[in-house]
């Protein structure tokens, strides 16, 4: 059984999903269907609250919150990769595709960033275009623009 807590962070009420496992699920409020889930601020779901809560405050770079993802290899080698971004830069969708060894799987790269089910935790919202351009974002542009704004500021 899933539980999920809701945060009200900076870039609106974000929903915090675990299975017991680890977490499940990020997003913002009325992004997923939530039915079946428990509702209840686990141990687990604190513990993310407050590296969240670091995270916005600019004093965290970094997450040990244990995840448990489902999904595809390929999905789970991109979110792997996406991890490895550092806190405050950028990759583009090619720079990723290349890490994952296949240079021309730059929009496969880009969907599977779109079904990114941990937002910040796993930072898709670092991928940008070739030219340095912002490009996709599954709760838009302008909350990937105030991520990275955050980032640059505490970098």
């Amino acid at each position: 059984m899933k539980h999920v807590w809701y945060w009200d962070s900076p870039i609106g009420t974000l929903g915090i999903a675990e299975n017991g496992t680890g977490m499940t699920d990020l997003f913002l409020r009325g992004r997923i269907r939530t039915e079946g889930f428990r509702e209840e601020k686990t141990p687990l779901i604190q513990d993310a609250v407050s590296q969240l809560r670091e995270y916005f405050g600019g004093k965290r770079k970094a997450f040990n919150i244990p995840l448990s993802l489902s999904g595809t290899a390929f999905q789970l080698s991109d979110w792997k990769a996406l991890r490895t971004i550092p806190y405050g830069e950028t990759r583009s969708y090619q720079q990723i595709a290349e890490q994952l060894g296949n240079p021309k799987a730059c929009r496969a790269v880009g969907m599977v960033n779109n079904r990114n089910p941990v937002l910040i935790v796993v930072p898709c919202h670092r991928v940008i275009g070739k030219d340095g351009s912002l490009t996709g974002y599954g709760c838009g542009l302008e909350k990937k623009e105030l991520l990275l704004e955050l980032e640059r500021r505490f970098r």
